[in-house]
């Protein structure tokens, strides 16, 4: 063997030593500190009471509840296959792709997710009792859940009741009814709920058109002219009750004002009684927003516009849809909300400037029919859009026997109201702008950028 071969040899027989002494050390290191067991009340409850109990509760929506230790052990197992596959809790934004931060993020870190698995893993052992952190105190489902904020509502809107049968065919129900108010005012907050002893069981999803003369050009509410976007107030369905407006941006009501509902009811069985209410809190009189909100209804096909296509899925076939919208005034985007039916599996909104730059804003791509989340913006992401402006939706669908939810991969589907026929449209919450005020804006955003990057 040569010397220049030797001397290699030598200097990797002295790395070998150094390696085996390096890990042996770490290895005492590692064993000298004892791994500490995951437990429930330690390290669970805190996690469940921030993340699950505002469903997982004693009459709360969700099937169990997830207060105690005794409440959560049975369901350990099941627990651990719906954290750990990200089914629960449900939040469907694609986390890869596009903004990350909102302000009702419900979604679990990846050390939470870790914890809860190490925790089923271990046995789902309990704990010392005294490490279990104070109950949680939750608002009383019967009432107002925004009142805790804004005291209770300044405008309550009634449809009238409606009974409906134990067997009987879908009813989409439309009664219009006054508001009642006598002069304009500025919404800061909304809230609606099915009222009724099981209304929830029969209300597939109410809408509260808000009926008024508008000086606002209807494109600026809904890309599809036989969708009466325009006017749409509030919508609740199962994960959304109620609606929020930024600091400096509220919706406005005017005088004779009317509210058109409509409930989608469905027969479970049993006759059952339901209406639904409507809350509004208002700014203060001399404490008006200076901007309007819109709620916006975007669809994601390209339906009866020039050229278009109709929302048409063929059987066994995974199909895409897409439209583009035009921003017609500078906006602010406050939030997004997919809503498709039960072979709709994702979403994505994407911005194209007018300077040709492509910006990926949200993506859901885990729809699931049962959870209609809004995803809303922390202040200092919500895009801030110039007019001019493309908004690109991208929807696809499952029509096949892959997609569990599918209840006949063999189907032609179409646009529809029943959950059986499909939908495809994207809610967004609205603030436009003129170019004045868009430029403040953009310039307020640099500022709290550039102090972030300071810090």
């Amino acid at each position: 063997m040569g010397q220049k071969n030797q001397r290699w040899l030598g200097h990797g027989l002295m790395w070998a030593v150094v390696m085996v002494g390096v890990v042996a050390t770490a290895n005492v290191a590692w064993s000298a500190e004892p791994t500490r067991t995951v437990t429930f009340t330690k390290d669970i409850a805190p996690i469940f009471q921030q993340k699950c109990e505002s469903c997982h509760r004693a009459d709360g929506m969700a099937p169990m509840s997830l207060v105690t230790f005794e409440d959560a052990r049975p369901w350990a197992k099941s627990i651990a296959a719906r954290v750990g596959t990200h089914q629960m809790p449900p939040w469907h934004i694609d986390k890869t792709v596009g903004i990350q931060k909102f302000k009702n993020d419900r979604s679990l870190t990846d050390d939470q997710i870790e914890t809860i698995l190490a925790w089923v893993a271990a046995g789902a052992p309990k704990g010392d009792p005294t490490d279990m952190p104070p109950p949680r105190t939750w608002p009383d489902e019967s009432k107002w859940q925004l009142a805790g904020k804004y005291g209770q509502p300044d405008l309550i809107v009634k449809s009238p009741e409606y009974t409906m049968p134990p067997v009987a065919q879908d009813a989409w129900w439309r009664p219009t009814v006054p508001t009642g108010l006598t002069e304009p005012r500025w919404v800061r907050a909304i809230e609606i709920r099915p009222v009724g002893t099981n209304a929830r069981k029969i209300t597939h999803h109410a809408l509260a058109r808000l009926i008024q003369p508008e000086d606002m050009p209807a494109e600026l509410f809904t890309n599809d002219p036989n969708v009466a976007g325009g006017g749409l107030f509030m919508e609740w369905a199962v994960g959304k009750n109620g609606d929020e407006m930024r600091q400096d941006s509220g919706r406005l009501m005017l005088p004779n004002s009317k509210i058109t509902w409509e409930m989608h009811y469905h027969a479970v069985g049993e006759e059952i009684n339901a209406h639904t209410e409507l809350a509004v809190w208002f700014y203060p009189k001399g404490q008006e927003p200076k901007k309007r909100e819109v709620l916006a209804l975007f669809n994601t096909f390209s339906g009866t516009a020039p050229g278009g296509r109709a929302l048409d899925i063929p059987p066994n076939q995974v199909t895409t849809t897409e439209s583009f919208v035009t921003l017609k005034e500078n906006a602010r985007i406050e939030n997004f909300q997919a809503h498709m039916h039960l072979r709709g599996k994702g979403m994505s909104m994407e911005a194209i400037y007018p300077d040709g730059r492509r910006e990926m804003l949200s993506q859901v791509t885990d729809f699931n029919f049962n959870w209609h989340n809004m995803y809303i913006y922390d202040d200092d992401v919500a895009p801030l859009l110039p007019k001019g402006t493309i908004l690109h939706f991208l929807a696809w669908y499952d029509n096949t026997k892959n997609n569990k939810a599918n209840p006949d991969p063999d189907q032609w589907v179409g646009w529809g109201d029943r959950t059986v026929d499909e939908m495809g449209h994207a809610w967004l919450n609205i603030t436009y702008y003129n170019d004045e005020e868009f430029k403040s804006e953009l310039g307020k955003r640099a500022a709290v950028t550039t102090t972030v990057d300071r810090q």
